[in-house]
């Protein structure tokens, strides 16, 4: 059994480890890691004045972890909802003349000239020729590659940051950035304003999102649109389990499994977004 100093220990790893595959996703494209430099967009800071002055700690953690401390009003939950509400607010403000636009989300680690960098930029190019802007999670590797195909396919290139125990600097293709301290705001963004997703090899917030999204489709909670799967090699694995163990112990039906396409062409990624007419 984890005692409480063992789980410590592992999360601590766990966040460095990120943090590293961050860090290396802007090296690998040739930029100094947490420099945090801007070339294009205008940054969106949330209510940045009422943050809690420790910065290794976010705001999701206060919000899910720590109890009330009443002696400080600016900590206690009923103020966070306030938080909340202002960051959906600027959220809808930043996105909501979004016609139609993509999701795209893959690993951070991942270099210019990379076969997955170089698909997720052809994708989210032919994507911006159809008149689809481009939304990632702003960062390095394949967020970066997304972005960057959105500007030379002349569409709109957003990014949708998150706050984390270290700095995670934006990639200098993002036109419009938008800061979120709260993991489930973000994620409600990505799902509200995208038409489809795209999900190339990543990890687990890469697979978060795809299982959020096939979640919300499943139940009804929003229409059906296309959810893609970039990397047949990659998510093979996957894609067996859940038609071999949980299709087969009744967790899921067959029809779920219809609910993803998987790829090996950046054109069919593309065109099967565009010829949903979402």
């Amino acid at each position: 059994m984890l005692d409480r100093k063992t789980l410590s220990k592992i999360e601590v790893k766990a966040t460095q480890a990120a943090r590293v595959r961050t860090e290396e996703g802007h090296r690998l494209a040739g930029r100094t890691p947490r420099a945090g430099i801007r070339i294009a967009g205008a940054v969106l800071k949330v209510d940045d004045a009422i943050r809690d002055p420790e910065p290794v700690v976010t705001e999701d953690q206060r919000l899910l972890d720590e109890p009330n401390i009443p002696e400080d009003f600016r900590r206690s939950d009923s103020w966070r909802v306030l938080r909340i509400t202002s960051e959906v607010i600027e959220g809808i403000d930043s996105l909501g003349d979004l016609k139609r636009a993509v999701s795209i989300f893959g690993s951070a680690r991942v270099a210019p000239g990379d076969a997955n960098y170089e698909a997720a930029r052809r994708i989210a190019t032919l994507l911006a020729r159809a008149d689809y802007s481009i939304i990632t999670g702003g960062g390095p590797g394949i967020m970066e590659a997304a972005n960057r195909g959105a500007r030379e396919g002349g569409g709109r290139s957003i990014g949708c940051n998150i706050e984390l125990p270290f700095e995670q600097a934006a990639n200098p293709w993002v036109d419009t950035l938008v800061n979120f301290r709260y993991f489930f705001v973000r994620k409600t963004m990505f799902i509200k304003y995208s038409s489809a997703f795209i999900i190339m090899p990543g990890g687990f917030g890469t697979l978060d999102e795809l299982l959020e999204a096939l979640t919300l489709i499943q139940t009804g909670k929003i229409s059906h649109f296309p959810v893609v799967l970039y990397g047949c090699a990659y998510w093979r694995g996957l894609f067996d389990w859940l038609r071999d163990t949980v299709l087969a112990n009744g967790m899921i039906s067959k029809a779920d499994l219809e609910l993803m396409q998987m790829t090996d062409d950046p054109d069919e990624a593309a065109a099967a977004v565009i010829a949903a007419g979402h």
